[in-house]
């Protein structure tokens, strides 16, 4: 009997546990006599792929075995490889050379942009793929959307250090960048508080401050600025210096997503729009350095943790998760419950409609999570509230 064939990639930033999602994926396909197939570079290894090309194929196609994958779960990022490509969404100056004066791609009147859907249809029936597995955020996933409304099978697996793909309490990633941005913290104190100053520390974080929230509720900083709230520089300068006053230590912490945006609507970006239409965000806890130092003459130390987050094997649920979405989505495969992504609502493994990733964005419970006057964590009741707060 001939092995049905399925494709896997990731899509987006790389988190740790992508690797065990894949090498889950592959052990179980091959218990239930699939043929695995890895897709480089995400959406972009589908979109550059030239039919006829074997110098394309050798790049973006690896055969995924047991022996391919044994040892990849012992480190973290994406042996994939990884991008941000858009294949609804292709500007003109990414669009690969081959397909510049094809019929495959369908000109986009308001944004200018190309679709190569037809292409990309195309390649998968050229591999022989019968569907795919998708690993990714809001990003990747709501192209998986967009595919999977064109009839092509395919289930998702949701990641990003950011939690806040919607249809899910989880995502591939989270627990292990909340647990090195508290190690850093604590590690950042001793030269702060050496110096007696106040530390700004910048995560990541555009749409949800979930990742800033855990963050500063579990390390105890001082002040935490999430995207959901807009803060003024003078209270929250002034906030910090007072509690670095009132610190038997002299110092004070203040974490803040990069997302964060003033109550006079400043929000801190920068660069061209990427293939999903977001700019480059970082810089706001800078600016909020400096403002510091204006508005109440202390001095600060500026800290943005950025990649570092992402970087690096996962931790024990991470890995855990990354295991239990991939074996699911193999069963789920199995199947045939296509159109769906692999969940966790309510601490219960689950699948839900693929659709539910692309109908709104996730956001921090304020009144349920935060304090907004004072600008910190504050869990109104715990009681009855799930292991992750969320």
């Amino acid at each position: 009997m001939a092995k049905k064939r399925i494709g896997i990639f990731t899509g987006g930033g790389d988190v740790p546990g992508l690797n065990i999602a894949i090498k889950s994926v592959v052990l179980n396909a091959c218990e239930d006599n699939y043929e695995v197939i890895g897709i480089r570079r995400g959406w972009g290894g589908l979109l550059n792929y030239e039919i006829g090309n074997q110098a394309a194929h050798d790049l973006y196609i690896r055969p995924l075995t047991p022996a391919t994958v044994r040892r990849v779960d012992r480190t973290g990022g994406t042996f994939l490889h990884t991008s941000r490509t858009n294949p609804s969404h292709v500007r003109t100056h990414e669009v690969p050379e081959f397909l510049k004066n094809s019929l495959k791609g369908k000109l986009n009147e308001k944004t200018g942009a190309m679709d190569y859907t037809d292409h990309i249809l195309e390649v998968l029936d050229h591999l022989g793929i019968e569907s795919l597995i998708t690993i990714g955020g809001d990003d990747t996933l709501s192209y998986s959307v967009h595919l999977h409304n064109t009839g092509f099978p395919l289930v998702g697996i949701p990641k990003t250090m950011d939690n806040d793909v919607l249809g899910t309490d989880y995502c591939i990633g989270f627990s292990t960048a909340v647990t090195q941005a508290v190690s850093m913290i604590t590690h950042f104190r001793t030269s702060v508080g050496s110096h007696e100053r106040i530390g700004v520390v910048e995560l990541f974080g555009r749409n949800s401050g979930e990742t800033s929230l855990i963050t500063g509720y579990l390390s105890y900083a001082d002040r935490t600025v999430i995207c959901e709230v807009p803060f003024n520089f003078v209270e929250l300068s002034e906030m910090l210096a007072k509690d670095k006053k009132d610190s038997p230590s002299h110092y004070s912490i203040c974490v803040i997503s990069e997302g964060a945006i003033t109550d006079s609507g400043l929000i801190v970006e920068s660069g061209e729009e990427d293939a999903y239409g977001h700019k480059k965000l970082g810089g706001i806890g800078d600016l909020l350095s400096e403002q510091i130092k204006i508005l109440t003459g202390n001095n600060t130390m500026y800290q943005k943790l950025g990649y570092l987050l992402r970087s690096g094997p996962a931790d024990m649920l991470d890995r855990m998760v990354a295991m239990n979405y991939g074996a699911l989505a193999m069963q789920m495969t199995k199947r045939k419950d296509f159109g769906n992504m692999v969940s966790i609502l309510n601490g219960n493994y689950t699948e839900v409609p693929l659709e539910m990733v692309t109908s709104g964005k996730r956001h921090v419970d304020v009144d349920l999570y935060y304090d907004a006057a004072n600008y910190r964590p504050k869990i109104k009741n715990i009681l009855g509230l799930p292991m992750f707060l969320h």
